[in-house]
C-alpha cells in the first residue's frame, strides 16, 4: 500500500506552486518522494517556497508567467532545458475576476480565460514529448488540471469568466483524457471548494463563518488537497481518466438557493 501511493522517483511540475492550493500540492508531492518543480510569476515568492519545501525533499523554483500560449511555451522551454521527461503535470495557476454584469470588462474576461483555459492546453501541447517520455503502460504519466466547484455547479457571485473558464477546463480535461489515455498519459481534474488562499479570501479570512455553509462544517486543509493530488498522481489512480474530483466537503452538490 505504501508503494501504491508513493511518488518516489517521479518528476512533477506544478504551476502556481508558490502559494495556496499549488503550494499544498507541491508540499504533498515532495513529501511523497517526487522531485518537484514549481512555477510562479513572482520570482522571490517562488524561490522562498522552493527553499521551504526543500527541507522535505527536492523542490526547484522555476519563476515564469505561464499565462496564455506564449507563457506556456516559455515555461515549457525552461523546464525542457533541465529535464527530458515529465511524469506529473499540475495545471494549477489561475486567476479570478468579479464585477457586476453591466461593468464586466473585456480585460477581466481575457485575463481569466488565458490563464485558466488556454495556458493548460498549450502547456500540455508544449510538454507532450516530455510526458510521453515519462509514460509507460506500467506507469502512466499524469496531467491534473485544477478546476473549481464553480465549474460543476452555479455560484451566484458575479465571477462570470471564472465560472465559465473552470467549466471549460473540466470539459477540456475529458477531451484530453480520451486523446491521451491510449498514449499512457492519464488526464483528470480536481475541483476544489473552500481552501484558504489569496484567491479565496473568504475562506482565508472568514473560514469559521463559511464553514457553517459547508456540509462537512469546515473548510479544506492542506492535507485534504495534498491527499487528493497524491492519489491522482499515484499508481492508485492509473485507471481513473477524465473525471473531476470535487474536494469541497459536499458543497458542489448542495447549492440549491441564492448565496
Amino acid at each position: 500500500m505504501q508503494d501504491l501511493f508513493s511518488l518516489k522517483g517521479r518528476i512533477a511540475l506544478v504551476t502556481g506552486g508558490s502559494r495556496g492550493i499549488g503550494e499544498m500540492i507541491a508540499e504533498g508531492y515532495v513529501k511523497a518522494g517526487a522531485k518537484v518543480y514549481i512555477s510562479a510569476r513572482k520570482a522571490a515568492a517562488c524561490e522562498e517556497t522552493a527553499k521551504r519545501l526543500s527541507v522535505f525533499g527536492e523542490c526547484i523554483a522555476m519563476p515564469a508567467d505561464a499565462s496564455g500560449a506564449s507563457g506556456a511555451l516559455t515555461l515549457a522551454d525552461l523546464y525542457l532545458a533541465k529535464e527530458s521527461k515529465l511524469n506529473i503535470l499540475v495545471n494549477n495557476a489561475g486567476a479570478a475576476w468579479g464585477s457586476r454584469i453591466e461593468a464586466f470588462p473585456e480585460g477581466g474576461w481575457d485575463k481569466v480565460m488565458d490563464l485558466n483555459v488556454k495556458a493548460p492546453f498549450f502547456l500540455v501541447q508544449a510538454l507532450l514529448g516530455a510526458l510521453r517520455a515519462g509514460a509507460s503502460a506500467a506507469r502512466p504519466a499524469k496531467v491534473i488540471n485544477i478546476a473549481s466547484i464553480d465549474g460543476l455547479s452555479v455560484n451566484m457571485q458575479p465571477t462570470y469568466s471564472y465560472s465559465a473558464s473552470k467549466a471549460g477546463l473540466i470539459h477540456l480535461t475529458k477531451r484530453l483524457a480520451l486523446e491521451l489515455a491510449p498514449q499512457h498519459i492519464i488526464v483528470s481534474a480536481i475541483a476544489p471548494g473552500a481552501f484558504a488562499s489569496n484567491m479565496n479570501k473568504l475562506a482565508r479570512d472568514k473560514g469559521d463563518t463559511l464553514a457553517k455553509q459547508i456540509p462537512s462544517r469546515r473548510i479544506g486543509t492542506p492535507e485534504d488537497m495534498a491527499g487528493a493530488a497524491i492519489f491522482l498522481a499515484s499508481r492508485a489512480r492509473d485507471y481513473v481518466a477524465g473525471d473531476a474530483l470535487a474536494v469541497d466537503g459536499g458543497v458542489a452538490w448542495t447549492r440549491h438557493e441564492l448565496e
